[in-house]
């Protein structure tokens, strides 16, 4: 799937850009925008408008409020995560309630979503043998 602007939705991101919600804000201003990764916001892909999207991971960071809680937005959700993932993307979801209540731990695990992970081959070759020589 490639990443493409769809021309309908792009005046929609371009509000929701300039009308972050506090915890949009607080996430953009204080981490997002000082990673050395570029990080768009309210970005559209396909028929989605994403809170946050970090191409070189393929990474979609998504801040949920209370409209994420019903029926029909959990619903809305599953549907627009899987998706996602079957196309290749990682969706990482937080409330806002972590974002004011746990910051750093959300900066964190983003993070661990940026870094590269060694392959279980890679540790096998760089583990010693537990029989040892000889």
């Amino acid at each position: 799937m490639n990443d493409w602007n769809n021309k309908y939705l792009t005046d929609s991101a371009k509000s929701l850009r300039k009308n972050m919600t506090k915890e949009e804000k607080h996430l953009w201003y204080d981490f997002l925008k000082n990673l050395n990764v570029t990080v768009q916001r309210q970005k559209v892909l396909k028929c989605y408008i994403v809170d946050f999207y970090i191409h070189k991971a393929k990474l979609i960071i998504e801040l949920d409020g209370s409209q994420h809680y019903t029926e029909k937005g959990e619903r809305d959700d599953a549907v627009r995560d899987d998706y996602f993932r079957r196309n290749g993307y990682m969706v990482l979801r937080y409330t806002n309630l972590e974002i004011q209540k746990n910051f750093g731990g959300v900066c964190e695990d983003i993070m661990s979503h940026l870094t590269p992970h060694p392959s279980p081959d890679t540790l096998c070759q760089a583990t010693p043998s537990p029989q040892g020589e000889g």
